[in-house]
């Protein structure tokens, strides 16, 4: 099944190898992964990448990766998705550090998870922040997410410990999503 989904400045659509750029890229710039993980090898960045390539269905057990477009320009601007497991639709994103700020991370999550409730296998969604990452706290805000658990010292990142935020959002709680 082909995914293409569109917003007014953006279209997205299923990570495909000539993205490997992009993706190489949101995984080792400094500022992308200061409060998301330890710099990896390029050896794991490409088994990541690799796994996200064959094409999503409901019983795949590998990320939906989409890569997210400006549609004027038709640059690569990050990558959104998420992993669906046991009704639970975990969610990620990362963009480009030139692409922060101007709202194309709530405008592309907004979009997916209208498109996702086409997919009756979602019940709900899941994303886990590290503390100190508030702008990516504030995207999920604004998508209708509540911050529903934190566990202490989770995450190691350069060798410090650091708390995750878990963020939910219910099918059956929130309002009906429109792509804006």
């Amino acid at each position: 099944m082909a995914i293409n989904i569109e917003t007014k400045r953006l279209i997205m659509r299923q990570l495909s190898g000539e993205d490997w750029s992009l993706y190489y890229e949101l995984q080792t710039d400094p500022v992308i992964i200061d409060l998301c993980f330890d710099q990896r090898s390029e050896t794991d960045i490409k088994t990541g990448f690799e796994s996200r390539l064959p094409n999503w269905t409901t019983d795949s057990e590998h990320w939906l990766c989409l890569v997210i477009i400006e549609k004027e320009s038709g640059n690569k601007v990050g990558i959104t998705g998420f992993n669906l497991a046991d009704g639970i639709a975990e969610i990620g994103y990362l963009l480009l550090p030139c692409f922060h700020g101007i709202g194309y991370a709530t405008e592309s999550l907004e979009a997916l998870l209208a498109w996702t409730q086409n997919i009756d296998e979602v019940n709900g969604y899941n994303a886990v922040v590290t503390k100190g990452n508030i702008a990516s706290e504030r995207v999920l805000e604004k998508c209708g997410f509540n911050l529903s658990k934190i566990e202490q010292n989770a995450y190691e990142i350069r060798g410090q410990l650091y708390d995750d935020h878990i963020y939910t959002l219910q099918l059956k709680s929130h309002r009906k999503l429109t792509v804006k």
